[in-house]
C-alpha cells in the first residue's frame, strides 16, 4: 500500500510515523508513506494556499487550486487509481468497519484541512470520501489523517507480529474487548478471575465471550443493536 498525505505542516508526521508499528511496517515493505507540503503545489509567490471566502465569514479558507495541483500531481506516479479522502468534521463517522475496507486499497490520498475549512469545489469534484474522526473541532486534518493511517496500516496482512491478535480487539464483530490480565496473578488484594489460570482454553474461550458481551451492554449498548 502506498498513503500519500497533503497537508501544510508536514513536519507534525514525523514524530507518529517514525515509531512503533507504522516504522516496522514501512521497513518492513508493506507500505509507504509519503507527506507532501501543499504550499509547494502553490503558485502564488509567497506560497499561499488560502483565501477569503466569498460572501463572508469569519477565518480563511483553504483554495482549491493548490489541492487539486498537489492531487492530480500525485496521480500521475501511482499505477492504481486511489482512493482520494477529504479529513474534515463534515464527513462520515470513521470505524473499524470503514479502517478494513481502506486497508484493502493499494493507494490513498489523504487530504488535511485546515483554517475555516476547504473550497467545496474539493468536495464536489476531487474527494472520493470525507472522513471525521468525531463530532469534535481540530485545528486541522493531521490529528485526523494520523489516526486513519494507524488504524488502516495495522489491519495489513504482515503488519503485526500476531495475525490473530486482529480477531479478538475491541468492535470486532460490534463488541467491545473482554477483560484481560498480566502476571502477578494477584496484586495487592486483587486476583485474576480463575478461569484464566485453570488452563481449560474451551472454558477460557466461553468467558471471554461472555465478558465481551457484557462489557459492551454496559458501556456501549449501541453497538449490541447493530
Amino acid at each position: 500500500m502506498r498513503i500519500d498525505i497533503i497537508t501544510i505542516f508536514p513536519n507534525m508526521f514525523s514524530a507518529v510515523l517514525d515509531e512503533s508499528i507504522l516504522k516496522r511496517a514501512q521497513a518492513k515493505g508493506k507500505v509507504k508513506i509519503l507527506v507532501h507540503d501543499l504550499r509547494r503545489y502553490s503558485l502564488d509567490k509567497h506560497h499561499k494556499v488560502d483565501d477569503r471566502p466569498f460572501g463572508g465569514g469569519s477565518g480563511m479558507l483553504m483554495q482549491a487550486e493548490p489541492i487539486f495541483r498537489a492531487v492530480e500531481s500525485i496521480k500521475k506516479k501511482l499505477k492504481a487509481k486511489p482512493e482520494v479522502v477529504l479529513l474534515c468534521p463534515q464527513g462520515d463517522q470513521f470505524t473499524q468497519k470503514r479502517a478494513k475496507e481502506l486497508s484493502k486499497c493499494k493507494n490513498l490520498i489523504l487530504i488535511c484541512g485546515h483554517y475555516e475549512g476547504v473550497d467545496d469545489r474539493v468536495r464536489e469534484h476531487l474527494a472520493d470520501l470525507e472522513i471525521s474522526i468525531g463530532d469534535y473541532v481540530l485545528t486541522g486534518g493531521e490529528l485526523p489523517a494520523m489516526v486513519l493511517v494507524d488504524s488502516v496500516v495495522r489491519l495489513i496482512p504482515g503488519v503485526l507480529g500476531d495475525k490473530n491478535s486482529l480477531n479478538f480487539e475491541s468492535f470486532e464483530g460490534n463488541l467491545l474487548e473482554y477483560p484481560q490480565y498480566s502476571r502477578p496473578a494477584k496484586f495487592r488484594s486483587w486476583s485474576v478471575p480463575k478461569v484464566l489460570v485453570s488452563g481449560a482454553h474451551d472454558k477460557i474461550s466461553a468467558w471471554q465471550r461472555v465478558e465481551a458481551v457484557r462489557r459492551t451492554r454496559q458501556r456501549r449498548p449501541d453497538l449490541l443493536k447493530k
